[in-house]
């Protein structure tokens, strides 16, 4: 995907052969632009939270209790869909601090 500049189907099914619903999630995510770059943070969107991804680690519960941190194939679908975002240049970059667009909400 990453040479291609965008999501393909060899790349989709791959990554879904690889990560299972957790693939799938990203690549909905991805497609959907619901991957935000913030001047502190990269933030995905998901449909009831949005979740704080950074350094390879992310804020939601699976990564908290259900995946091995020392496993680097083990991330959640928020860790995947920002993977694929920044090999595909899908990121939505905000020139703002994420702590700003809280204070919003």
């Amino acid at each position: 995907m990453a040479e291609a500049g965008e999501l393909t189907p060899d790349g989709v099914e791959r990554l879904v052969d690889l990560h299972d619903g957790r693939g799938a999630r990203a690549v909905e995510a991805v497609s959907e632009g619901r991957i935000k770059r913030y001047r502190d943070f990269t933030v995905v969107v998901g449909h009831e939270d949005e979740y704080v991804v950074e350094d390879g680690g992310c804020t939601c519960k699976d990564s908290e209790y259900n995946l091995d941190p020392e496993d680097p194939h083990e991330r959640c679908w928020h860790v995947l869909a920002v993977a694929i975002a920044e090999r595909i240049g899908e990121i939505d970059h905000h020139e703002m601090w994420y702590s700003e667009v809280r204070d919003f909400l």
